[in-house]
């Protein structure tokens, strides 16, 4: 999943920008509002963090930009103001949710696995494809009664195939979830990974559509 962070903090927005690449997100991380709907107007994000207070305006601009322009990508605002008008502004404007400085870490990507999961229109966080069940949270994988052990890149595009279980995925679409802007893409990068992942879990189980991409559970309900 690609993430668009914008943050004038640099210890906060590093620090964010960190862990999420520790969950294996691709990230891209801004510090102001043009910044910001610059990199909405050149890229398709699926997540987006957005602080309030910026240098030249504020989140709610950018909030209005993207409701606007009809993205509903999910928004998670961040402020360090603690007061309920703000909240309730935000949340009338489009935000999915909110968080208030200081946060934890923790309960920042608890909050972007939630809000995934109902962009996605999923309750369980479990997702299960035949006899693979995937677990994003402990980040695990599990074939039948077996563990299988994933790469970083391996298991974050099988998190996408499963999300979209039954839907086709364009590499496109798979190397955006995988590479920020600022991250180097070598062309067969989606070809070996794929064939990592059918070489442990079976090579029926990842369907290639000629010209068009890849697709897991055709035939799941």
């Amino acid at each position: 999943m690609r993430i668009l962070v914008v943050e004038d903090d640099k210890v906060i927005g590093d620090g964010i920008l960190q862990a999420l690449q520790m969950q294996n997100y691709a990230v891209d991380w801004v510090e102001d509002v043009e910044s910001a709907l610059t990199a909405i107007m050149a890229n398709k994000y699926e997540f987006v963090i957005l602080d309030v207070g910026l240098p030249d305006g504020t989140g709610f601009d950018v909030l209005k930009n993207l409701r606007d322009s009809k993205n509903s990508v999910p928004v998670l605002i961040l402020t360090a103001y603690d007061d309920v008008s703000y909240r309730v502004k935000g949340l009338d404007a489009g935000a999915d949710d909110y968080l208030i400085k200081p946060f934890k870490l923790e309960e920042l990507l608890a909050r972007i696995r939630a809000l995934r999961r109902r962009s996605m229109g999923q309750a369980n966080p479990i997702l299960q494809v035949g006899d693979v069940i995937l677990d994003p949270v402990a980040t695990k994988v599990k074939k039948g009664e077996d563990n299988v052990n994933l790469g970083p890149k391996e298991f974050a595009i099988l998190h996408t195939l499963m999300e979209k279980c039954g839907k086709i995925v364009t590499k496109e679409q798979l190397e955006e979830g995988l590479y920020g802007w600022d991250m180097e893409i070598e062309s067969n990068t989606i070809e070996v990974h794929i064939h990592g992942l059918r070489k442990k879990l079976g090579k029926e189980f990842i369907e290639t559509l000629r010209h068009f991409g890849y697709r897991v559970g055709a035939g799941e309900d």
